[in-house]
This record gives structure tokens, sequence and C-alpha cells, in this order.
């Protein structure tokens, strides 16, 4: 009810002066008519593209930059994050995540194994980002299948692609945050001579253990260890801060471009290394026996992650070749690396060597299309060494062709599109199964059809048709072990099909000088989706079916259905002496289900060194997924006065009672945040911009439910920050 009350009333006094406002200045209500999405090879701005699609950059991107590119985009409209610490924040679309959101860097995979494992982190600092691109739903003809939910493109600027507006610029940073401890410090550089173009980027930041507001385990994890602990003496409770969730991060890039009239030619190489702690993380020893083996619990180090990684790139573009209007070449290879750290010991490696190379052609319109036709091509190179290895060591290759295309009819906007991909997966033999190799080959369609009716010149109607599929990956297919983050024995199923996912759209835009609001809602059927679930044991029903103590999981399929909304509106409130005041609302919420009937007995194989144990589980075919977002409800209010500009939202968070089989419920919470920065330019061009932000401002505590670790590890408590920055 205090959450309820506390929202109602953030939003009621935002709201009130709308029926004060005067005349706003409609620039900045046709910010998004200017803001091109790099995502699409046709170059659109944000308005014409049909597909819903959120931008973040310039002043907005500085007030919501975090560590993770989760927590950066937790407060756009149908984007959630994952949550394993600090360290690791991965964007959920719509419900969908992991391998079915593609994160880009510059229109690139990044190249790390963040899809493999919920406790790996992407290779991205949101920090050095110069705009954020979000697709949300199936954007599987731009990028393939690992897009069958949405994508995100970090654009970072490192190759220069045409001559900057000043011969030098760049930017700095540093801040100092109360809470974690934090201290940050960015840089960056840009300089032209002549044709050629040199960028220069480096970033630091260390932040220690976070302080929280109450217990790190929830009331209803420490009433079950105590009732399990009984009359034996009970470890002591953590309170006030979570113990391993330190974070230390260097990132930095050099590019280097030559732009002509023409076209332009550049290169860069970047390296990003973090280490960071995996909270509330609990290792069991795994054994077997006759009759199973016992659970085995002892006292280990605090488990870290040490990620590197080398990145170089290589890019290419040409205008004017006749028929074809542009061409651009990306090419993009990565060496990643990290370890799993028990203590100072190395518990488990992970290698990850990705090539990946794309060309796109845009066109002159043809039979009235104007369109890009585009080829994509990738090779990994996957291997885990070491006790923990659930999956096995894998080399996957994709190949992918595709066309999209739009024409105007009047008042009405067609888009289409289609791609064709071959995704080939086969398992490398290791030493404990030698005679263990597997391939699987599979086609891949996908197509789309997008239409736009322009009602008024403020109002329009979108409908989007699209089927797109997607190919297992390696750990859906192979994984057979102990998959310490998740807690369970992960065992793949390598005789997965294809998924299908089927939706459709309907949009509602309005677009005025002072308001503009959209409303999203969506249905997508999903044939033979993949998903991991907990099985139930045959002897005991209602328990989890165990090997060694340990839950069995497996990854199988079935039938699913995600149905959504999204609902955003921006308000112009006043201009006026008092300042600036601007407001945004929006709310979002998806519902995922199984939709099977009853329950099917499941055999399952657990490999473990030299032997194999053999089980017998139920598994559920209906109901609800698991670590699907709850509904939620979010008002930003935003401010400016001469040199002065601040900031206020609050995000009202559900709770979360539509769980899936072995899953528990989450209660709702609010999340506050705040910004404020003063600005100012001298007569030499130098601008220095000092701000103060505050994070979960109530000191709530905040259980994510699409977090593995909700019941161990809440979300930061109050974190008050402070910097400077610098531009010229």
């Amino acid at each position: 009810m205090k959450r309820s009350t506390l929202t109602l009333a953030i939003i009621s006094t935002f709201a009130f002066p709308a029926a004060q406002a005067q005349d706003h200045d409609s620039e900045r209500a046709r910010t998004l008519d200017t803001l091109i999405v790099t995502a699409s090879p046709l170059r659109q701005n944000a308005e014409d593209i049909l597909q819903p699609v959120s931008i973040l950059s310039g002043e907005k991107l500085d007030a919501r930059k975090q560590a993770t590119l989760g927590r950066t985009l937790a407060n756009e409209v149908g984007v959630q994050s994952s949550y394993f610490g600090p360290g690791v924040g991965r964007p959920i679309i719509r419900g969908q995540d992991g391998a079915r959101v593609q994160v880009l860097s510059e229109g690139l995979a990044t190249g790390d194994v963040s899809a493999v494992s919920v406790d790996h982190a992407l290779s991205i600092e949101p920090f050095l980002a110069d705009q954020i691109e979000v697709l949300r739903g199936p954007a599987t003809l731009l990028y393939g299948s690992g897009a069958i939910g949405g994508a995100v493109n970090v654009v970072d600027g490192r190759i220069a692609e045409s001559l900057p507006d000043q011969p030098l610029s760049g930017r700095a940073e540093a801040r100092i945050a109360s809470g974690n401890d934090e201290r940050s410090a960015m840089g960056r550089l840009d300089a032209q001579t002549g044709n050629f173009v040199l960028h220069v980027d480096v970033l630091s930041r260390k932040t220690h253990d976070y302080d929280i507001p109450g217990y790190a385990e929830s009331t209803e994890l420490r009433a079950e260890e105590e009732a399990e602990a009984g009359e034996h003496e009970h470890e002591e409770e953590t309170f006030g801060t979570l113990p391993n969730s330190a974070l230390e991060t260097q990132a930095g890039a050099v590019g280097l471009s030559w732009i002509g009239e023409r076209g332009f030619l550049g290169a860069s190489f970047s390296r990003y290394d973090t280490l960071y702690g995996v909270p509330g993380h609990q290792h069991v020893e795994h054994s077997h026996g006759d009759e199973g083996g016992e659970e085995d619990e002892h006292e280990e180090a605090p488990v870290s992650i040490d990620l590197d990684q080398g990145r170089h790139e290589l890019r290419a573009g040409i205008t004017e070749l006749g028929f074809v209007e542009s061409l651009r070449f990306k090419f993009a290879g990565t060496d990643y690396q990290h370890l799993e750290l028990e203590g100072d010991e190395i518990g488990t490696r992970f290698d990850n060597q990705s090539r990946e190379a794309r060309l796109e052609a845009v066109h002159a319109p043809l039979l009235g299309f104007l369109g890009a036709l585009g080829l994509q091509w990738s090779d990994r190179e996957f291997d885990a060494i070491g006790e923990e290895a659930f999956v096995p060591s894998t080399e996957t290759r994709d190949q992918g062709l595709f066309w999209t295309g739009e024409q105007a009819f009047g008042a009405f906007k067609v888009d289409l599109g289609l791609r064709a991909d071959n995704n080939d997966i086969q398992t490398i033999p290791q030493e404990l199964a030698p005679n263990r190799w597997i391939a699987r080959d599979f086609d891949t369609r996908s197509a789309s059809m997008a239409f736009k009716w322009n009602a008024s010149e403020a109002l329009h109607f979108t409908l989007g048709l699209d089927t797109a599929q997607r190919a297992p990956t390696a750990e859906e297919l192979y994984s057979n072990g102990l998959h310490v983050a998740t807690g369970v024995l992960e065992i793949g199923t390598d005789t997965l099909k294809k998924e299908i996912a089927n939706q459709i759209e309907l949009g509602l835009h309005w677009h005025g000088e002072r308001l503009r609001a959209s409303a999203n809602v969506f249905s997508t059927w999903m044939d033979n989706y993949i998903y991991l679930s907990q099985l139930e044991s045959l002897t005991e029903p209602g328990a989890t079916l165990t090997d060694g103590g340990i839950p069995i999981a497996l990854w199988s399929q079935a039938d699913a259905r995600f149905t959504g909304i999204e609902l955003e509106a921006a308000f112009a409130l006043l201009d006026n002496a008092s300042g600036e005041w601007d407001m945004r609302v929006f709310a979002d919420g998806v519902n995922a289900t199984l939709q099977g009937e009853g329950t099917r007995e499941m055999a399952v194989v657990v490999f473990h060194e030299v032997h194999t144990h053999g089980h017998q589980g139920l598994q559920t075919l209906e109901g609800n997924l698991p670590r699907i977002a709850p509904m939620r409800f979010g008002v930003d209010l935003d401010w400016r006065r001469n040199a002065w500009r601040a900031s206020l939202s609050a995000v009202n968070y559900r709770a979360q009672n539509d769980v899936a089989s072995f899953e528990t419920p989450s209660d709702g919470y609010v999340l506050v945040d705040a910004h404020l920065a003063w600005h100012h330019d001298s007569a030499s061009g130098l601008g220095i911009e000092w701000f103060v932000d505050a994070q979960n401002l109530l000191d709530e505590e905040a259980r994510q439910h699409t977090s593995f670790l909700k019941d161990r590890a809440p979300l930061p408590g109050r974190i008050l920050g402070t910097g400077i920055r610098v531009f010229f």
C-alpha cells in the first residue's frame, strides 16, 4: 500500500502542471525525428522505422549510464535486466533474454559468452557509448536467429565514418559514490588531420562490496534455513553489506579512419578487462554412490570471474555506385577468455574465439522499394576447461542472406523483409568424452511485413506480422554437468528442433508538439520453444529430481505464448520563468506460458567423469515460464533552467506471483532515482559539468524476479554519487 500510494502521489504531483502548460519548444518534441538508427542498413531515423525502437543518447544517456548494459536500459519501455551481481546485467526484451536477444557493438556481435551462463558478463562498457539502440521484437531479419526476441546495438564511434565538425574534440569524466565506494574515470579524444580521424578512449572503474538495506537473504530463505538447521548452529546472517559484490573494470580502444568524398576505411583495436565477485554463491560438491550419492558442502573461497577480451575491427564504406547507392563492410575478430576463480585458484576457464563479417548494399528503388541486401558470416570456437565445465567444446558457423525494403503509398507505408540462414553446430571431442562428436545443421527462414497508416500528421497506426526461426545453441544441445551459477545439473538435448516464432503487433502513435504517446500490444506464438526446467521426482511427487543431491534441469521443448503491452507518453508540461518541465510516464508487462498439456515422463543421463547415471522424472508441459519480469509502472520528471537540469524517476515493480514449477514468488518494490547537473561553457569552447546522482533514493529492499540470486542478493541500497564532466 505504501509503494502504490507513493507512486500515485509522485504521478499526481508531476501531472498537475499539465493543466497550466504553456507553449513548449517544439524542437525537444522532435528529438526522435533526428536520431538515426545505425542498426538499420537504410540509416533511417527512429520515427521512420516501423518496428518499435528506443534510443538513448546525449544527456539522457549520461544520466542513466550504469556499470552494466542491462541496468543502463532498465527504464526503457519493454526492457528489463537480468542480474547476477553488479558486474552482470543483460537486457531482457519483452520477457526474452539470453540467446534470444542479440547484443551488438556497432552492428556486430560482442564475441563474449554472456549467453552461455547467467553469471557471465557482457564485454560492453556503457560509459564509452555514444548511443544505444533497442529494437523490440524480432530482429532476425537483420541479425539472424540470435535476435528472435530483439536486439540492442551499442554505438561507440571508435571508427569514424565522416569528418567531425571540429578538428579536436573529446570529453573526460570522474566520479565517486557512496554505498559502493565507487571510483571511476574515463576519457575520450577524437582528432582530425586532413582525411584521417584518430579516436582514443579509456576507462577505469573500481567499486567495493555494496550496501544493502537489510539482510542479504530473503525472509523466506532465512526461515527455511533456520528450520533446516534445527538445533544445530546456524551460520551468521549477512546484514547491511553484500559480500563478494566488488567490481573492477578497465577498458580502452584506439581507432583510425581515412575519410574521402565517397567513402571511408577504418580499423580499431579495443580491450575490455573486468574482475567481479559472484555474490550469494555457494559451491556444492557433486558426488556419486550406489544410491545416488550424498550432498557434501564445505567452506569455499569466494567465487569471482576474471574476464579479458581483445577485439579488432575493420570497416569500410563507399557511395555512388550507380544502382547500388552505398556499400558497407564490417569485420570483427575477438579473442575472449575468462577464468572462474575460487579465491586465487582457477576453477574453470572459458575461451571463445569468434570472427564475424557483414556486407550491406543499399540499392536504388526496385519495383518501388528502396531496400538493402546483406550477407553475414560468423564462426565461433568455444572451449571450457575445468571441473565445472558443463558445456563441451564446440564450433559454430552461421551464414545468412537478407533483404529488407520499404515503399510509401500516399498515407500508407509498407516494409518487407526476408532472411535465410544456415547454422552448423558441432562438439569438439574432449579427453573425458573422446567419442562424443555430434554435429547438427539447421536452416532457418524469417520473414516480416509491417504496415503504417498516417491517419493525420500527428496520428499513425502500425501493424506488424513476423515469422522468425531460431536454431538451438550449443548450450541447449550439449550441456551435461553441474552448472554452479544456477545450482543445477544442466542437461542438454541434442535432438532439439529449431524454434518458430509467429508474432502479430498493433501500434498506435501520437506525435504532437507537446505530447508524444505510443501504445503497442503484441502476441507471439512460439512453436518448439526451448526452455530449461527442473524435473519432478517420480518416487517423491512434488519434489525435485536430483543426482547426488543436486537438482536436475533439462533443456526441452514445448509450445509457448508471449503476450504483452507497452504504453509510453511524454508531455511538455511547462516552459516559463520556472524552467522547462517535461514528464514521461510508461507501463509494460508480459505474460509467458507453456501451451502443452499436463506432464510427460522424461529420461536423462548425467555424465560424471567416466561414470554415467540414468534418471526418470516428470516434466511440466503447461503453466508459467520462469523468471518473467513483472508488470511495472514508471514516471520521469525532467527540469531545465539556464545552466541547471535535473530529473527524478520512480518505477513501481509489481509483485510477481505467476511463477513456474519450483520457482518462488517475488514481492513488489519501488525504485526512485534522481539526477542533478550544472553545465557551463567557457568562451574558449571548454564545457564543464558538475553532477550528482542518486540510485534507490528510498533505500528500498528490491529483489529482482529475473535474477537467479533474488533470494540471496538484493539490488544495491541507496547509492549517492557525484562527479565532473569536461567537454572540448
